[in-house]
């Protein structure tokens, strides 16, 4: 496959008439200054990693915003959440995730790192194939050609105090055994994805126990490994309660951190603690509209950039699936935090242009991807935008990057390619219509149900 670009944005810059070579879903090479040949194109830019998601929530997408007794917070969404999954078949979930990958392609991510916990029966206990639900998850990314990062989910107690899981946590629960037999199921799963990657992840450390947390990493070596942590006020109270340190002190020196972890929110960091972390190499998973609309708190941004810090951001709760989205409000929350203007750009790249840098390195880094640039050996991870839109009118690099984050509209993504599968043409995700039809259906059934 031969695609040119009238400009790309490629790891030194800005390039013109660049023409792009693809062999096996990888970029195989990059040639500025070409003659036009193949499929042509405006703009083109690597398509970032969406790093954290749970797309069974996709189908809750607003239907927990109506006020509940006392102060609504994220606890509070819980309990809606877990009264949600005792509708949900292994079937609905498929369908589910796979509506979720179509939007996600539709608004600019190419792959997604799938926080996995939803394993189980109502009610506990194992399907016959424990990795069932994972098998659900692999099926969908197949169907709708979107790039995995499978992240199955170890969750073993309701709170540092070691309680045990009840209602709708039962669903999630696994001992270390039932957690191995899941890993392997979705490693043979997997193989039906030609870029398919396994990794683990300790849901947090109020719902997994200090020896699980020990020993987990190890359970998938070489794979990344994703931990919520530090979301919520409560949680630093309880952790700090019991094991007398804030979630981020106890993590830094307690766990083997290294660049493969991605810490998941991390919005309640002192400057101390953000300066630790950053250093270690780890990514800071930011979910600024889920973040937002569970009212978590806002990411310590300036501190996190100055220690050289990595981040990518995801679309976890998936109340709303939109790329630019999620880039813009993270730079608004810090303009709300610091009473500032452009406070994640630097003296060299505008914000729009260093968003944009961030989120592709720092997704493809999270999910052990060999992506997050257009460069020789990677997978092609690409997107195209519509620069015929009014909004992009007579704009160029980091300008129109600004524009498109900051003033752009949904459906200016035209094309986009996921190890240079095809599978989003002229706005659209090519199995939009068979995908939307299933869950139509699901959500017809599921909402009479609530």
């Amino acid at each position: 496959m031969i695609l040119h670009a009238e400009t790309a944005l490629l790891p030194d810059g800005w390039a013109s008439n660049v023409r792009i070579r693809v062999e096996g879903g990888r970029i195989a090479e990059v040639t500025p200054n070409s003659a036009p040949e193949g499929t042509r194109l405006g703009v083109l830019l690597p398509a970032p990693v969406n790093l954290h998601s749970h797309t069974f929530q996709r189908a809750m997408a607003g239907m927990t915003e109506g006020r509940t007794a006392g102060q609504d917070s994220f606890w509070t969404w819980r309990t809606l959440m877990y009264r949600f999954l005792e509708r949900l078949s292994p079937e609905d979930v498929q369908t589910i995730a796979a509506q979720a990958l179509v939007e996600m392609a539709e608004s600019g991510f190419a792959s997604v790192c799938e926080f996995h916990y939803l394993h189980h029966p109502v009610g506990g206990g194992t399907y016959a194939d424990p990795a069932e639900m994972s098998g659900r998850i692999i099926a969908a990314a197949q169907e709708t050609g979107f790039g995995l990062t499978h992240l199955p989910v170890i969750y073993e107690q309701g709170g540092v105090d070691g309680r045990a899981l009840a209602g709708g946590q039962l669903r999630f629960g696994s001992t270390p055994d039932t957690y191995a037999r899941i890993l392997d199921g979705a490693k043979a799963a997997l193989l039906a994805l030609p870029d398919g990657q396994l990794g683990v992840a300790p849901h947090s450390l109020r719902a997994v126990s200090k020896a699980t947390l020990a020993r987990v990493a190890g359970m998938v070596p070489t794979g990344p490994v994703h931990i919520h942590i530090a979301e919520q006020v409560a949680e630093v109270t309880e952790v700090q309660a019991a094991w007398g340190a804030r979630p981020m002190d106890w993590a830094v020196a307690n766990l083997a951190l290294d660049a493969r972890w991605c810490m998941i929110h991390a919005t309640q960091m002192t400057g101390e603690e953000t300066t630790a972390l950053a250093r270690i190499g780890a990514v800071a998973g930011l979910c600024p509209i889920t973040e937002a609309n569970l009212g978590d708190g806002i990411f310590n941004g300036p501190d996190w950039l100055a220690a050289g810090g990595a981040f990518g951001v995801g679309s976890d709760s998936n109340v709303l699936i939109s790329m630019p989205e999620e880039l813009r409000t993270l730079e608004y929350s810090q303009r709300f935090n610091h009473k500032a203007r452009a406070v994640m750009a630097d003296g060299a790249r505008s914000t729009g242009r260093l968003l944009w840098d961030g989120a592709a390195a720092g997704g493809a880094k999270a999910g052990g991807r060999d992506a997050g640039a257009i460069a020789p050996g990677l997978w092609a991870d690409l997107l195209a935008i519509d620069t015929g839109d009014l909004r992009l009118e007579g704009l160029k690099g980091d300008t129109l990057l600004d524009a498109f984050l900051f003033a752009g509209r949904d459906g200016l993504v035209t094309d986009l390619w996921s190890a240079g599968r095809h599978i989003v043409k002229d706005s659209r995700h090519i199995a939009r219509d068979t995908v939307a039809t299933r869950f139509r259906a699901v959500m017809q059934r599921l909402r009479g149900a609530l």
